[in-house]
């Protein structure tokens, strides 16, 4: 099945020649912009959806509850840290879901952290490896708390009950590739027909 296109080859080129893309880090500030952009508009639909109205359409309002301005707020992703304005109510019964309170890393940046420290990375390599891919800077100590956090996990799981008795197969085989060429005579367990 071929894939759809977000933007067509002329529709491509002329978004490069608009924002001077000449290299890939200019294209990723680009991206970070777009993904800021979106977030932001995320953020003020699910506004729309819990009061019931769109901004400024008072005629359809029918709460009580309405826009209670922004909050400003910096969220770590993977391509850099992205400023982003939070809409208030003024219930304060507004909680996002695209970026929860208190929520600054929108990258998963844990669960790859975790996942470099699985593969074997040391703490100093994460941190090097974090800052030169994803441009986020992680000290190797914030490294040492994350993964300080599956310790329990892993020591529990070397420390769980074995069963008495586990079945083991051992499979073993061995190939050999034999020619016959100029044989006349067939051969059959080195019995000589």
């Amino acid at each position: 099945m071929k894939k759809e296109r977000l933007l067509s080859k002329e529709q491509a080129r002329a978004f490069i020649k608009e924002h001077s893309l000449k290299e890939a880090t200019d294209v990723q500030g680009v991206l970070k912009d777009i993904f800021g952009e979106i977030l932001q508009e995320m953020i003020e639909g699910e506004l729309e959806q819990e009061l019931g109205y769109s901004k400024y359409d008072f005629k359809n309002k029918e709460t009580d509850n309405s826009r209670n301005g922004y909050s400003k707020k910096k969220v770590k992703s993977s391509l850099g840290e992205i400023d982003l304005e939070i809409a208030r109510d003024r219930n304060g019964d507004f909680e996002p879901i695209v970026v929860k309170k208190h929520q600054t890393d929108v990258s998963s940046i844990e669960d790859r952290i975790l996942s470099m420290y699985a593969k074997g990375m040391s703490t100093r390599d994460i941190h090097a490896h974090m800052d030169e891919i994803y441009g986020i800077n992680v000290s190797a100590d914030m490294v040492s708390r994350i993964t300080d956090k599956i310790l329990p996990v892993v020591r529990e799981w070397q420390n769980r009950p074995l069963k008495e008795v586990y079945p083991i197969i051992y499979l073993d085989g061995m190939f050999f590739k034999a020619g016959w060429t100029g044989c006349k005579k067939v051969c059959l367990f080195n019995n000589w027909i």
